[in-house]
């Protein structure tokens, strides 16, 4: 099992920018992959940013695609989201997840995916 992480949410106005991260401990998160979901109350948890045990692939929500950048360091059991242009509507706590490889970053993006590990989540507050 891995333990799960985020940190470096907070208020910024919209705009700006915010790189939040997810420290892994336990077991490796080499072999897993590892993504991003954000809620808003009364919502439910979207996966919005995918990207797999090598680097090599990644993938975006259309609502983040061009101002967001997942990556990880696998040695270091860390994860990142690099968040630029923030808008308001991207208010919402964000969770990082480890999940199935089986699933495929197809799933975290459409839904359906098995996530075997979730963070506390980090909030992230954009004003406009």
């Amino acid at each position: 099992q891995v333990h799960l992480v985020e940190s470096g949410g907070g208020s910024v106005q919209a705009g700006g920018s915010l790189r939040l991260s997810c420290t892994a401990s336990g077991a490796s998160i080499s072999g897993k992959i590892m993504a991003w979901f954000r809620q808003t109350p009364g919502q439910e948890r979207e996966g919005i940013a995918c990207i797999y045990a090598g680097g090599g692939s990644t993938y975006y929500a259309d609502s983040v695609a061009g101002r967001f950048t997942i990556s990880r360091d696998n040695p270091k059991k860390l994860a990142f989201l690099q968040m630029s242009e923030l808008k308001s509507e991207d208010t919402a706590m964000y969770y990082c997840a480890a999940v199935r490889p089986t699933s495929g970053c197809r799933r975290v993006i459409t839904g359906g995916a098995t996530v075997d590990d979730w963070g506390q989540g980090t909030q992230v507050t954009v004003s406009s």
